[in-house]
């Protein structure tokens, strides 16, 4: 396996057709992809964290990592994003799970849990002043962790 960069374009195409429960992104640091066979098999995208207070210049968050089923693509891809935002002089890269997933991919490249979130409200993201349109996914628990 190996990885070619993406834009953001590339990569939220392929979140569409093979991501199960997220939605492409808004705005990203980079984005790359895993080729086998010459054939894209996964994405990560890697942009600013999402929580405000995370926000310290810092510390990236990969906010999407999706691929087509193909074996070890996970890893691959979390084990490239680590290196590369090392590379770019970030002191921490965090990433979220849902609670009912296992992190085995995330495990493999020696993240560890860091916390957990809770499920937003009744409203979601949403406040009197500014109406969002919310997923499901924002009403589920996840875990956080982080890999450098």
């Amino acid at each position: 396996m190996q990885s070619i960069p993406l834009t953001l374009r590339e990569a939220n195409e392929f979140i569409k057709k093979y991501h199960r429960h997220n939605k492409p992104v808004q705005g990203y640091k980079f984005a790359i992809g895993a080729v086998k066979d010459g054939r894209l098999v996964g994405v990560a995208i890697v942009g600013r964290p999402v929580a405000r207070n995370l926000d310290d210049g810092l510390t990236a968050e990969i906010t999407r990592v999706c691929t087509d089923g193909t074996k070890n693509a996970n890893s691959f891809l979390y084990a490239r994003c680590k290196k590369i935002c090392q590379l770019m002089g970030y002191k921490r890269v965090i990433t979220y799970t849902l609670d009912e997933e296992s992190g085995a991919s995330l495990r493999a490249v020696g993240a560890e849990i860091d916390g957990e979130t809770k499920p937003a409200g009744p409203a979601g993201w949403s406040s009197r002043g500014r109406k969002r349109q919310n997923q499901e996914i924002y009403f589920k628990k996840k875990k956080r962790w982080v890999l450098l």
